[in-house]
């Protein structure tokens, strides 16, 4: 068989590292692999495909067709890999995973002490007295569960403020030095609209809630641009080596776009990314105003935007009908009041922007649910609005997503992280809403997966092994937490895909594999739709594309993203 120019695999899977340059040049690429799942219902397995110089594919079918068809295509050969399309997080946090590689990294902590250790380690490297940040401290992972206190950081910094954003960004911990630094009494018994500072005696302890983390954030010495630039792109290449070729960025102020727009002008964007403005600020005035955004290079868009409703389970900010089942003075917290809520949707509906609201609890849900339907009726499927997490629904609003045409945006490794503690938040009745993929599924709801990044792992593999399986990393608990509301193996890979595009208005551009669409795709050392689901999570990604061209290749250890 005649094919000029070819380029073949060396050694199975490793691509040759000439490839890239020869690929670039090239018109029409054929790659062959010993599977293609390209999650297009019509044709849903193939072995090869073609794509041609501008990364959009010709052609998709069987290998020797294929290859008869473009006799004179360079080919590459993927044997024995199996290829997927390019794999999607529909929740994620670009900046501020960036931001995990240049502060302080608390993820994993144990113990108030590791985290103390850490942060000595961390503040070598700082001038004095300038601030030490860092993120991920959860109590839930400690012997001692309760909540850290200022003292807790004084001794070892007694002078340089520090201030420590925990695991899910809905809380804050600082310490006296930093608490020093607000300019307002923190004693006392008021709370901030939305938020709660924990106190004991009257005094602030250095825990804040959701709209407390305002008071400590507004005298944070602000970022510059180089560093908020660099934080953006080392989140985006760190996506791209665990095989995303999108992302929507879930709260992205006016500032960061504009950072974006530079990095896609100067071609150092290696993925999509479909930005949600930030509710709060003037991202959503500037959209509103200037319509729906698309960068002329495809990589980058602005559509929608990011509104909350309530705070996090794990810091009991969820807003929840009735109390904590273990703490019985809380319903956790409204971060917006209902009203105000109504009116930024009805806002958004004007405007024609599409709007995704987190919402953790039972009552946060139905509050979102119930702006929703005033705005648009029974009739608003075609505007694609979304919930952000939709983590803990009443039994009487589950259905209620398919009927408004909501998509459930959910991020599967939330609910393995999450099982050791959450039915003691909620009890055993409620904890029958929660994380409740299978009956939202079977209810008609189209489910957008992700991973809330730097919350959970950006790598999507562990989000694929949670949605199937519903076990910690060791196989834990048997069988599965709450088996019942386990999805397959491909309704997972979808969600990461088909069901993702959807969610951000791609669907014609990405999200399967079939002619016209981008050349987004992974290719993968195994095959996720034929093993035991116990391996999804160690799936070997040995290269990731995008619009044709490599991003990021394994036997390189690199990413190519400039």
């Amino acid at each position: 068989m005649r094919m000029a120019r070819a380029v073949r695999t060396m050694r199975g899977l490793s691509i040759l590292a000439g490839l890239w340059t020869t690929v670039a040049a090239g018109q029409v690429t054929v790659v062959t692999a010993s599977k293609v799942h390209t999650m297009d219902a019509a044709h849903p397995v193939a072995d090869a495909f073609a794509f041609d110089a501008t990364g959009r594919i010709v052609d998709i079918g069987e290998r020797d067709r294929v290859l008869a068809a473009h006799r004179d295509a360079r080919r590459i050969d993927l044997a024995g890999a199996t290829v997927v399309p390019g794999l999607i997080d529909a929740h994620g946090h670009v900046g501020n995973l960036g931001y995990t590689f240049l502060r302080a990294d608390l993820v994993g902590t144990t113990s108030k002490v590791e985290v103390i250790e850490r942060l000595r380690a961390s503040a070598r490297d700082l001038a004095p007295g300038a601030w030490l940040l860092g993120r991920g401290w959860d109590q839930n992972d400690w012997t001692d569960t309760a909540f850290p206190t200022a003292a807790d950081l004084d001794a070892a910094f007694p002078d340089r403020p520090v201030w420590l954003e925990r695991i899910d960004g809905h809380a804050g911990w600082a310490n006296t030095a930093a608490m020093r630094a607000v300019k307002r009494d923190l004693g006392g018994d008021w709370q901030p609209d939305g938020g709660r500072i924990e106190r004991a005696g009257g005094r602030a302890t250095g825990v804040f809630v959701d709209g407390a983390m305002a008071l400590v954030d507004a005298v944070v010495p602000p970022v510059d641009d180089a560093t908020a630039t660099r934080a953006l792109e080392l989140g985006m290449r760190a996506a791209v080596e665990h095989g995303l070729t999108g992302v929507h960025d879930a709260g992205v102020s006016l500032a960061d776009l504009r950072r974006y727009q530079r990095l896609a002008d100067a071609g150092r964007m290696p993925l999509r990314i479909d930005a949600m403005a930030d509710g709060d600020h003037e991202a959503f005035d500037w959209l509103c105003r200037a319509g729906l955004y698309r960068h002329p290079g495809g990589r980058l868009g602005m559509r929608t935007v990011k509104l909350y409703i309530d705070g996090a389970l794990g810091s009991r900010g969820a807003a929840l009908l009735a109390p904590y089942s273990d703490a019985a003075d809380t319903h956790g917290l409204l971060v917006v009041e209902p009203a105000k809520l109504r009116g930024i949707v009805r806002r958004a509906r004007d405007c024609g922007v599409q709007v995704a609201t987190h919402a953790i609890g039972d009552r946060g849900n139905r509050e979102v649910l119930d702006a929703f339907e005033a705005a648009l009726g029974t009739t608003g499927g075609e505007r694609r609005w979304r919930i952000e997490h939709a983590q803990v629904l009443a039994p009487s609003d589950l259905p209620r997503l398919a009927k408004l045409g909501v998509i459930a945006s959910m991020q599967p490794t939330h609910a393995t992280s999450d099982m050791p503690w959450a039915e003691q938040r909620v009890g055993p009745e409620r904890i029958v809403g929660a994380y409740a993929w299978r009956q939202l599924r079977d209810a008609g709801t189209r489910l957008a997966l992700g991973s809330d990044f730097p919350v959970e792992s950006v790598d999507p593999r562990l989000g694929l092994y949670a949605a199937a399986t519903r076990t910690d990393a060791d196989g834990k608990p048997a069988g599965g937490w709450r088996p019942e509301e386990k999805l397959t193996a491909f309704e997972a890979l979808r969600g990461f895909t088909l069901d993702a595009a959807y969610a951000g208005f791609d669907e014609a551009e990405v999200g399967s594999l079939e002619r016209g669409k981008r050349a987004d795709f992974v290719v993968l050392r195994e095959d996720p739709l034929a093993i035991d689901p116990a391996g999804l999570r160690t799936l070997t990604v040995e290269s990731t594309w995008v619009d044709g061209q490599p991003v990021y290749e394994r036997a390189a250890g690199r990413s190519t993203a400039r």
